[in-house]
């Protein structure tokens, strides 16, 4: 029997490394996924344990090597955004791999800002709303002036996607993917570094940039698979919209994180949108992706658990709630509340609701859902605006979620809105960005399967 052509995938979330097989046909042939323990940096912060990653991905290809029913044609790479790997001429680390939730000194960006320009003026021209070590290029600019003999001897700095490739390659590169991603580091009306980098004596440690779709050979005698440059796991995620559908479309993507993404709108960021959580990213093929983000999913669990509590009910029970249309006109006819203007869009109105005022707990949930979407509706507007759309994607948790997706259909009468589901997206984005390089066959078009949902009559097909 002749071995399955493969590709491998290290899908790398911070808390659980994947290890995917797909087929031709993007089909999982094999898994595995792993955790490590955390290390600790220099200042007692936990950190991702480098070493263990890096044996990670030779432990694996080895043990590929050893299914003879899989020829290995490629492999890529995704992992989480805003972490440098600073190497040397070697390719060695040369410190920890820094936790972007580790704080930033106040005082270190404060110079930062002072130095080029005010923090709106500065967001605006990068994408990069104010948001210390996750703007990955102010980890460089902290390395240079809290750490400068370590930073004499950084040969380049890696987004940790292409760090994972250069293990396999031996070539160190850089990605837009991973460089054009609240990263502070890409210039979105320029089209190009930002030139702080060259006054800070960085744009040197910027490894040269290659498109996210290209590929290199393994550096391994007698290796014949081709090796991918890495991307972010965001944008890999998007990728089999993109591949799947010509039509303009906006996906939002729901998890603790509600994400909308217009890959289709080219507008620069305004002031306003910026206030509101929005950015600018870049995606596999290199042109903006307009997103806006609310923290829903993180909303959403604690007032579950309020409801929950208050009527002495299962959380459990509101995961298969139905839709009820004839509660959802009631609640939607009643005089609306107004939310707190300094918390933006990031709550919703719900929190101060008295639950005494709901007859029951099903009552109550479909006021949730109401007052999520409201919150919904106008984040998603923020990508909509300027770009005419014809369908939302909605995958994630509350793609599943009846109640949510009937109140987005009715919120948005003049589009299509379809539940989107598929197995492990960012990793099938992954393999497909190098499709051209491992692949014979022609991309499938059942990657993704579609829930239709109609804002007429809210009925679902």
């Amino acid at each position: 029997m002749e071995p399955i052509p493969v590709i491998a995938v290290f899908d790398v979330g911070k808390t659980n490394k994947k290890l995917f097989l797909f087929d031709q046909n993007y089909k999982i042939v094999f898994e595995r996924t792993a955790r490590f323990l955390e290390t600790h940096d220099e200042d007692g912060d936990a950190c991702e344990n480098l070493d263990s990653l890096r044996l990670s991905v030779f432990d694996s290809l080895r043990e590929i090597f050893k299914h003879k029913e899989f020829d290995l044609k490629a492999v890529n790479f995704s992992t989480y955004g805003a972490s440098f790997v600073y190497v040397d001429e070697h390719g060695k680390p040369l410190t920890p791999l820094y936790n972007y939730l580790k704080p930033y000194p106040s005082e270190l960006g404060r110079q930062f800002y002072e130095n080029y320009g005010d923090e709106a003026r500065f967001a605006l021209e990068t994408a990069s709303p104010v948001l210390g070590n996750l703007n990955s290029g102010l980890q460089l600019y902290r390395l240079k002036y809290e750490q400068p003999e370590v930073f004499k001897r950084v040969k380049y700095a890696l987004h940790l996607p292409q760090y994972m490739s250069y293990l396999i390659s031996g070539q160190m590169v850089s990605d837009l993917t991973s460089i054009g991603c609240h990263t502070a580091l890409w210039d979105f009306s320029k089209n190009t570094y930002h030139n702080w980098l060259s006054d800070e004596e960085i744009l040197p440690k910027m490894a040269p940039l290659h498109p996210a779709d290209s590929v290199l050979s393994a550096e391994f005698p007698g290796s014949t698979y081709k090796v991918g440059i890495g991307l972010h796991d965001s944008s890999a995620a998007l990728i089999p919209y993109l591949v799947s559908f010509n039509m303009p479309f906006v996906l939002i993507s729901t998890g603790t994180w509600s994400i909308s993404l217009n890959p289709f709108n080219q507008t620069p960021l305004t002031p306003d949108e910026l206030k509101h959580d929005c950015l600018n990213y870049l995606q596999y093929k290199g042109s903006p992706v307009k997103a806006s983000r609310l923290f829903t999913g993180y909303e959403y669990e604690q007032q579950v658990k309020r409801i929950a509590a208050h009527f002495n009910q299962d959380e459990i029970r509101y995961r298969t709630t139905n839709y009820d249309p004839a509660i959802a006109t009631r609640l939607s006819n009643q005089p609306a509340l107004q939310a707190n203007e300094s918390e933006g869009l990031q709550k919703s109105v719900f929190e101060l609701r008295d639950l005494n005022s709901f007859a029951n707990d099903v009552e109550a949930y479909h006021q949730l859902m109401i007052d999520i979407v409201a919150q919904q509706t106008i984040s998603t507007n923020y990508v909509l605006n300027g770009c005419k759309v014809k369908r939302i994607f909605v995958d994630g948790g509350f793609s599943k979620n009846s109640v949510f997706m009937h109140l987005l259909a009715l919120a948005f009468p003049h589009l299509e809105v379809y539940a989107a589901s598929m197995a492990q997206a960012t990793a099938v984005g992954t393999a497909l960005a190098i499709h051209h390089a491992w692949n014979t066959k022609t991309l499938p078009h059942d990657l993704i399967e579609l829930k239709y949902y109609s804002g007429v009559q809210s009925e679902v097909y």
